[in-house]
């Protein structure tokens, strides 16, 4: 068995939320398994935070696979022996596809890696979570302010957004009486390469394009890091980190 300390698993650890979430993580003396599609962003991960293995796991991970997702846990427990913290963070979107030209692929990708992929993780996590000594641990999903109020030409994103808060919501109900904690982050207008087009324009629910303000991903980090560190009898169910000066109140 490797290292002491807490054991998360973050997907989509390669770039983004994810990476600064696991460097955040690994500062404040977490071991961390890094799961993503891309076993060389994995490992930059790792390198620019420092940390070796033990203290890293790289598990390149597509979370459209469920044999794939059963090969990441069962490595974690036969590496580690618990799980502490899942962080279900790996998600994809369409981007500006209107609804009407929106194809069955299309639609059954983001479903699979942002809902049935964050299941799939969330339920392999609770199992190990259920059984292990002592017993529990965190599921922290990755919601967004999406899954409040969406943007236009969203629907895929938008809709598995909207149906994680009822999977956060169900995994806190049921993992009560284990100790598993579940709780879920929105999150608006981080600064990552994937949304470099906010900054310079995105459309408007009036129809116009405007650019948007955006905050530190490492400001979002601070809130996975908070809500990780919690101790088992208290949780936060939702917690909203968002641009200050973004169009999300007030949206449409």
């Amino acid at each position: 068995m490797a290292a002491s300390g807490k054991i998360p698993v973050i997907t989509g650890a390669g770039s983004g939320i994810g990476r600064a979430s696991a460097h955040a993580l690994l500062e404040a003396g977490w071991n961390v398994v890094l799961a993503g599609r891309r076993r060389d962003m994995l490992e930059e991960t790792a390198s620019l935070a420092r940390v070796m293995p033990p203290r890293t796991l790289v598990m390149p991970t597509d979370i459209r696979d469920p044999a794939q997702i059963t090969g990441l846990f069962t490595a974690v427990k036969n590496t580690y022996g618990r799980i502490d913290l899942l962080f279900n963070n790996a998600g994809i979107s369409t981007r500006g596809i209107a609804f009407e030209e929106l194809t069955y692929e299309q639609w059954t990708d983001v479903v699979a890696v942002n809902l049935t992929g964050s299941f799939l993780c969330a339920q392999h996590a609770f199992r190990m979570m259920k059984a292990q000594d002592p017993q529990g641990g965190r599921i922290i999903n990755n919601g967004s302010v999406s899954a409040h109020v969406p943007r236009r030409n969203s629907t895929p994103y938008a809709s598995t957004k909207h149906a994680l808060t009822g999977l956060t919501r169900s995994i806190s109900l049921d993992g009560r009486e284990y100790n598993i904690a579940c709780g879920q982050i929105d999150i608006g207008n981080a600064a990552t390469t994937r949304n470099e087009d906010t900054a310079r324009g995105r459309l408007q629910a009036s129809g116009r394009v405007e650019a948007e303000a955006r905050i530190d991903v490492r400001d979002v980090a601070k809130g996975v890091l908070y809500m990780a560190e919690l101790p088992p009898e208290a949780n936060v169910l939702f917690m909203t980190v968002m641009a200050n000066k973004m169009p999300y109140v007030g949206r449409g």
